[in-house]
C-alpha cells in the first residue's frame, strides 16, 4: 500500500510542476508579444532612444503588475472556493456520517472498484482521514496543498517580466537602423520557442502552435508599427 501512495503523490506533484511550467511558458509569451507590440508600435513613430526606453519600460511594468494581480485575484477566489468547499464537507462527515461513507464507496464503485472492495476501501479511508479522502475522492483536492495565489502573483509578474525584457533589450541597445530589424526577428524566434515549449508540454502538434504564435505576434508588431508610422507622419 506505501508504493502506490507514493506514485500517486510523485504524480500529482509532476502535474502540478507541469501547470506552473505551462503557466510561465504563457506568462513569457504574453510578455514578448504585448511588449514587442508597443515599443514596435512607438518605434514607428519616432527612433527616440528615450522615447522607446519609457513606453517599454511602461509596458514591461504595467503588464506584469496586472498580470500578477490578475493572477492573485483569480486564485485566490479558487482558494475561497475549496477551503469553502473543505467547510461543507467537514460539516457532512460530522452531521451524517453514514450518508458520506455511502457516497464514498459509490465514488469508489464509479472509479471500477466492485461494490464490497469499494465498501471496505470507504471504511478503511474513513477510520485513518475522512475530510482528506473525500476532499480527494470527490472534491478533487488536496487538503494539505491548496492553491497559494502569492506563488500564481509572483510567477506571473516574473514570467511576463522575462518576456518583456526581450523586446526591450532588442529595441533600445541596437543602434537606430538595426532597431527594428532585431527586434522583429528576436520576437519571432522566441515566439517559435514558447510555440514549441507550450506544445510539447500540452503534447499537441509544434508547428500548429509556432505558427499560430509568429503569425500573431508579426500581426501585432505590423497593426502597431503601422499605427505608429501614421500618427508620427501627422505629427500627433
Amino acid at each position: 500500500m506505501t508504493q502506490p501512495t507514493h506514485d500517486e503523490a510523485h504524480g500529482g506533484s509532476l502535474g502540478q510542476r507541469l501547470n506552473w511550467l505551462r503557466a510561465a511558458v504563457l506568462g513569457a509569451n504574453d510578455g514578448i508579444v504585448s511588449t514587442a507590440g508597443l515599443v514596435v508600435g512607438v518605434a514607428g513613430a519616432t527612433d527616440s532612444r528615450a522615447a522607446l526606453l519609457t513606453a517599454g519600460l511602461s509596458g514591461l511594468l504595467a503588464g506584469s503588475m496586472s498580470m500578477a494581480a490578475g493572477e492573485y485575484v483569480s486564485v485566490s477566489t479558487q482558494r475561497d472556493s475549496e477551503k469553502a468547499a473543505l467547510a461543507a464537507e467537514r460539516r457532512e462527515l460530522r452531521e451524517q456520517p453514514e450518508a458520506e461513507l455511502q457516497e464514498l464507496t459509490d465514488l469508489l464503485h464509479d472509479r471500477g472498484l466492485s461494490r464490497d472492495v469499494a465498501r471496505e476501501a470507504a471504511v478503511q479511508l474513513t477510520e485513518r482521514d475522512a475530510l482528506r479522502a473525500h476532499a480527494r475522492v470527490e472534491l478533487g483536492i488536496d487538503p494539505d496543498d491548496l492553491t497559494n495565489p502569492w506563488h500564481a502573483a509572483w510567477a506571473s509578474f516574473l514570467a511576463f517580466t522575462a518576456g518583456a525584457l526581450l523586446p526591450l533589450s532588442a529595441i533600445v541597445l541596437p543602434p537606430a537602423d538595426w532597431r527594428l530589424t532585431v527586434t522583429v526577428l528576436s520576437v519571432l524566434a522566441a515566439l517559435c520557442c514558447t510555440g514549441w515549449s507550450s506544445a510539447r508540454l500540452g503534447e499537441a502538434p509544434a508547428g500548429r502552435a509556432m505558427a499560430r504564435n509568429v503569425v500573431g505576434g508579426a500581426l501585432a508588431m505590423a497593426v502597431t508599427y503601422a499605427a505608429g508610422a501614421l500618427l508620427g507622419a501627422a505629427g500627433v
